[in-house]
């Protein structure tokens, strides 16, 4: 029994990591789970007790530290860094948000919040970028990446304009076409593939720019069912920047890759 306990996760949970193979059904539940965890009690026994408003500058605060996490994923994936499950995903994610909370607690205690949690994740953004940059064989694939995020950024703003939603979404939606963009181009120019479980089956039967469609409806469900099932403005604003972090990770790291040419 115990053996096959050991296979099953080295299958579905360890192996996905090293190799790139992607989600399947048995990680993305686990993972959606541990997620949502996360994000009750991160808030509950992390936010709420340090009075930390959530708004706009927590956003903004936590930003670089997600910008570290995602360029030192695509770091390893470019070889620049040696593999290590803490900076594999979803490692990544767990080292990211440690590196974190002592400067989210300090900025708290000594009342000098977003400051330190700002200036921690610069500094850390600053060093991943740094080697980033010192080994890019392209600039084109962020480029191009650009060029698709823009054109439907300006999408998203003109909806916002015409029919506003909650501020604190919106950042959420521009970070998951941030992704979109990195992820259609990467599969429709340089062939790379989807590793999403349901999303690696739509893009093989419709192809990359399925995502645009899916996407939105997804955000739309997401936004109005966090709008039903979370009552507290405050507690619903955190689960946004919870999406954002899931958004922005993967619209950072994939560009990244591709301009190292992993």
């Amino acid at each position: 029994m115990f053996p096959e306990v050991i296979r099953f996760i080295n299958q579905y949970f360890i192996r996905p990591m090293y190799t790139r193979s992607g989600y399947n059904a048995y990680n993305t539940l686990i993972y959606a789970f541990l997620f949502g965890l996360g994000v009750i009690y991160s808030y509950r026994y992390l936010i709420k007790p340090l009075r930390i408003k959530v708004d706009g500058r927590l956003f903004l605060a936590i930003t670089p530290m997600v910008v570290f996490g995602a360029t030192l994923r695509a770091l390893v994936d470019g070889g620049v860094l040696p593999e290590n499950p803490l900076i594999l995903t979803p490692g990544i994610f767990f080292t990211a948000f440690f590196l974190i909370v002592p400067a989210i607690v300090l900025d708290a205690k000594l009342k000098t919040y977003p400051k330190i949690t700002f200036g921690w994740g610069f500094i850390l953004a600053l060093w991943a970028n740094y080697l980033l940059v010192t080994h890019v064989k392209s600039w084109y694939p962020y480029e191009v990446t650009m060029i698709f995020t823009l054109v439907s950024w300006t999408g998203a703003l003109l909806w916002y304009k015409i029919r506003p939603f909650e501020r604190e979404y919106l950042y959420v939606v521009l970070a998951h076409l941030y992704d979109m963009g990195s992820t259609v181009s990467g599969i429709y120019l340089w062939h790379y593939h989807e590793v999403h479980w349901i999303e690696h089956y739509l893009v093989q039967h419709f192809g990359p720019f399925i995502y645009y469609p899916w996407i939105t409806f997804i955000l739309i469900v997401v936004y109005y069912t966090l709008k039903y099932l979370v009552p507290n403005p405050e507690e619903r604003r955190f689960w946004y920047l919870a999406l954002y972090v899931l958004g922005l990770g993967p619209a950072i790291r994939d560009p990244a890759q591709m301009v190292l040419q992993v």
